[in-house]
């Protein structure tokens, strides 16, 4: 394959509304962009062609009859091809997806051009529960015909094809041509050895927005392609067998927000219901072979410990060597986490169950009154800050969360508490209406609570580098702008369980985060460093109890600049 040149694919049937922004913002990015009308009515292929003509770098090739996305899809292969483009970034023309990923599509397709590079979608409240229901349907099937449960979303139109891998995949099977096509040829190429390599992207429904899925022809259609595929995969299953056991991974890592929530609603309500009954012993046997199982099962999440337990040895938090038994405590401690985590939010822990409540930063932020943000992390159990803030404390919290990723765990919230001093926010990017919201909520003396541990699921743009554990790895923005927006104090908050009880451990971090013009980026590269300082600090106290199961400083295959490597450290953590 010689050089690197891209384009991008639009197949558009009945949805010539939103087709215009979506055009508009892939030429913003410079992509050649061929467009598939797919067999449309007189009228709207004429509102089709006057929106490609206007648009600098859009070609337009429209087939005779409607033959299917597939077909529409591999048309456009075939055509972009013949025009020297050696990738293409499937788009639909529906205006769900998130347009501005397809920077970071591109980016990792250039850095792997033999892969498939997938959208995992984000979804907010607008997905209908049967488009929810059906893809949890298609998902089962494409892991029992991988036989994997890496791929969680095999339906998303937002790709980049490698494109002559794809055509000749097309070529040597009867590929499905219509709402089956995204799900079989992913599928077909895993089955030839294809690199999948999934991103996070964020989806919506826009109102009014038109559906070409035929509820009754299409489900059959889809159910006879996942038949075929598995009469198929018992025919490769040795190979695919020898793959799975004979590698360590059978992808790259992946972006946090798209290794997917396991585990169901069901098992979750049986475990809080266990607790409520029984208490917190009985749930922690309850749930151990849960963790065994996924201790097992969990390959990327095993790397993501191993990986993280690594580099706590290497700077001296941990003596021990890590390895499998290492992995698996720390595992058990995630899994004491969650039983404590039910607890918090079902009002089963007490005033008397965590120290530090009246001591130190901690009282004086209370007994100011001031609304505040509070940055804490995936350790620990921040989550006991809800339960203080019912049990006789009377404050209000706001906690800024991606629920999309809990969806069960929320949902469980809501079966077992009723309180209304917390408020939970689901978001995957704060805009202008959030912003407000909670200038507001801090002007009424709230404290606003998220994490900043984790970079952000829209987009990678808005990192930086800092020194952690001996490497650099990448930090959200998002947070430490938020609270120079806000101009109120900045604290952090960690909660760490001690034997029976817990430890509150609280400090100011800054009166308030200034961002000047002229410095911003220094300014936030500064503000950022200082949040990973701290947190390395506090870690040394419970490395145990840090719970980001994955590739933390390369998620999605991010790699750090030069300029942002920390100098060298050996395992006592000394410069």
């Amino acid at each position: 394959m010689s050089g690197f040149r891209p384009c991008a694919i639009v197949p558009t049937y009945r949805h010539a509304d939103a087709l215009g922004g979506v055009l508009t913002a892939l030429a913003a990015k410079g992509l050649p962009v061929i467009v598939v009308d797919d067999g449309n009515d007189a009228d709207t292929a004429k509102r089709i062609a006057v929106i490609c003509s206007g648009i600098e770098g859009v070609a337009l090739l429209r087939r005779a009859s409607n033959g299917g996305k597939g077909a529409a899809v591999l048309d456009g292969l075939a055509s972009a091809a013949s025009r020297g483009f050696t990738h293409a970034v499937q788009v639909d023309a529906d205006g769900q997806h998130d347009i501005a990923r397809v920077d970071d599509f591109l980016e990792t397709a250039r850095a792997h051009p033999d892969a498939l590079v997938t959208g995992e979608p984000v979804y907010d409240q607008t997905i209908p529960r049967n488009r929810r229901i059906a893809r949890w349907i298609t998902h089962f099937w494409v892991a029992v015909n991988t036989l994997t449960w890496r791929y969680m979303d095999s339906m998303c139109g937002f790709r980049v094809y490698p494109v002559e891998a794809t055509l000749a995949v097309a070529r040597s099977a009867r590929i499905a041509q219509r709402m089956a096509f995204d799900t079989e040829i992913l599928v077909r190429l895993v089955w030839r050895d294809t690199e999948v390599i999934t991103l996070p992207v964020a989806v919506t429904y826009p109102a009014g927005n038109h559906s070409n899925f035929a509820l009754w022809d299409d489900n059959l259609r889809i159910s006879g392609m996942h038949a075929k595929l598995f009469f198929g995969m018992l025919a490769r299953s040795p190979m695919l067998l020898y793959r799975r056991l004979g590698r360590r991974s059978d992808a790259g890592p992946r972006h946090w927000a798209a290794i997917a929530e396991r585990g169901s609603y069901a098992g979750l309500w049986f475990l809080g219901l266990v607790y409520r009954l029984f208490g917190r012993r009985a749930c922690l046997v309850a749930v151990s072979p849960v963790v065994l199982f996924f201790f097992l099962t969990g390959s990327e999440q095993r790397r993501g410990s191993l990986s993280y337990l690594h580099h706590a040895h290497q700077a001296g938090l941990i003596a021990e060597r890590p390895g499998w038994r290492l992995s698996f405590r720390h595992f058990l401690a995630f899994g004491s986490s969650a039983v404590d985590k039910l607890a918090a939010w079902t009002g089963n822990i007490r005033m008397a169950d965590v120290e530090g409540v009246d001591e130190g930063d901690f009282a004086k932020a209370k007994a100011t009154g001031e609304g505040a943000v509070v940055l804490t992390a995936h350790y620990g159990n921040p989550e006991v800050l809800r339960a203080l803030a019912t049990l006789g404390e009377h404050w209000r919290v706001t906690v800024l969360v991606h629920t999309v990723h809990a969806v069960r765990f929320n949902r469980l919230i809501n079966a077992f508490s009723d309180s209304a001093l917390v408020r939970v926010i689901q978001v995957t990017s704060v805009g202008p209406d959030t912003a407000i919201l909670l200038q507001e909520a801090v002007a009424r003396g709230e404290w606003v609570v998220m994490a900043g541990d984790r970079v952000p699921v829209t987009g990678n743009a808005r990192i930086s580098w800092a020194p952690f554990l001996g490497e650099a790895a990448p930090f959200p923005q998002g947070p430490h702008i938020l609270a120079a927006l806000l101009k109120c104090p900045v604290y952090l908050l960690f909660c760490l369980r001690e034997g029976p009880r817990h430890r509150i451990r609280f400090e100011k971090m800054a009166e308030r985060i200034v961002l000047p013009r002229k410095d911003r980026d220094a300014a936030l590269a500064a503000s950022v460093a200082d949040y990973a300082a701290r947190l390395e600090r506090h870690l040394r106290a419970a490395p145990l109890q840090w719970f980001n199961f994955f590739d933390f400083w390369h998620p999605a295959g991010l790699r750090a600049p030069s300029a942002a490597l920390p100098p060298h450290r050996d395992r006592t953590g000394v410069s």
